[in-house]
């Protein structure tokens, strides 16, 4: 009695229909690595299903602008709370150093990884020169060049603060009138998301 043989299954890989669904599930497998990188390069380009809501508080700066471009010469590898103001240091520059200082210490823990600093154009008035150096020792000081200033600052006089990244990019910028609690929010949300500074 001969051997009965059962005849292959189409689905076996040396069939063609067996190379046919070897073929797409590679073409699917493909498209699950591939696609979301597609996806995300498009939505980036084309600018499609990119949230309205954002959560920060500042204005973002995100086109690669540094603290030189600024008008700033420091080197400072911590994330840093900038002060500028081309012209004198009144009461909205001074409402931004102190509360610079105070998100710094509300920080707690990760008070090393931030500093704070101011940058002026003109000298600051001598009552409050001795009042820096006698409660902000630890505030950086720095001159600010006008011509530089002027370019980025969109012509805006008044004091504003700067969050700085410890590569010296501008991340944030905020007016006098920034709340100090978003302003802490924002910060710590950076350090929580950076692995640098």
């Amino acid at each position: 009695m001969g051997a009965v043989m059962n005849p292959p299954s189409r689905s076996e890989p040396g069939t063609p229909r067996g190379r046919a669904r070897g073929r797409l599930q590679l073409i699917l497998i493909l498209l699950m690595v591939i696609g979301p990188m597609i996806l995300a390069t498009g939505m980036y380009k084309l600018q499609f299903w990119v949230p309205d809501s954002r959560s920060y508080h500042g204005e973002l700066i995100g086109n690669g602008q540094s603290r030189a471009d600024l008008g700033v010469q420091a080197d400072e590898q911590r994330w840093q709370l900038l002060v500028s103001v081309p012209k004198d240091c009144a009461v909205d520059c001074q409402q931004l150093v102190y509360l610079a200082r105070q998100i710094q210490i509300g920080l707690g823990r990760d008070a090393s990884r931030a500093s704070h600093a101011l940058a002026t154009a003109q000298p600051l008035d001598a009552a409050y020169q001795t009042k820096l150096e006698q409660e902000y020792p630890q505030l950086q000081r720095y001159a600010l060049d006008l011509s530089r200033y002027a370019t980025l600052s969109e012509g805006r006089s008044e004091a504003q603060l700067w969050i700085v990244d410890p590569h010296g990019n501008l991340v944030l910028r905020y007016d006098a009138r920034v709340k100090g609690k978003d302003l802490l929010n924002d910060l710590r949300h950076l350090l929580k998301l950076s692995n640098i500074g």
